[in-house]
């Protein structure tokens, strides 16, 4: 009986526990939103320190952005690999970016490519685009340009993020950037 009671206190604890993370959470994405950055980490920290992927996933983009704190892309960093070790797919993307650009870590393509795949299976738009980027240059993994006009006909025509990727790829190779005219060259192609 003893045993059953401490079983139920400690489910009940890490029940009240997730509770007041989601509750964290949920404020500081609403002062986040609402531009209240300071406030908003102040929210998050307690959040992720308890584990919640979205938090830690929004206390990496403060530090990354410099949004209610200074800019800091070892803490941002950090903070996207917590979350991404929760299979959140946008801190997989960012931790992904982390590792291509090298910020807060070691430039290493290898890594950057695994995240980017791991965030793009779970239809994450950018890293689709990411990842068709890494296909086409052989960055990270052996170039094919099959895979690649795959991931970036997905990414283009992503739910959530389609429309505005390709809206940014047509703006770039208006600019000139060659990357995005074979892009747009490479999905308009019949098969």
């Amino acid at each position: 009986m003893r045993n059953l009671l401490i079983v139920l206190l400690v489910a009940v604890s890490m029940a009240a526990s997730g509770q007041s993370a989601d509750k964290l959470y949920a404020q500081g994405k609403s002062l986040y939103d609402a531009g209240k950055y300071q406030e908003a980490v102040a929210k998050f920290v307690p959040a992720a320190e308890k584990g919640h992927k979205k938090a830690q996933y929004r206390l990496g983009l403060c530090y990354d952005k410099g949004r209610g704190v200074a800019e800091n892309d070892e803490l941002a960093f950090k903070w996207y690999a917590k979350s991404a070790q929760q299979n959140y797919a946008k801190a997989q993307y960012q931790l992904g970016r982390c590792y291509k650009n090298g910020e807060g870590t070691a430039k290493d393509r290898q890594k950057a490519f695994l995240y980017f795949s791991k965030a793009a299976q779970q239809e994450h738009g950018k890293a689709q685009l990411a990842l068709g980027k890494c296909y086409m240059k052989g960055k990270g993994t052996a170039a094919d340009m099959a895979k690649a006009k795959t991931w970036f006909s997905r990414a283009i025509r992503n739910e959530k993020d389609g429309k505005e990727i390709l809206a940014d790829l047509r703006a770039d190779a208006a600019r000139g950037d060659e990357d995005a005219k074979a892009i747009l060259e490479l999905t308009q192609k019949k098969r």
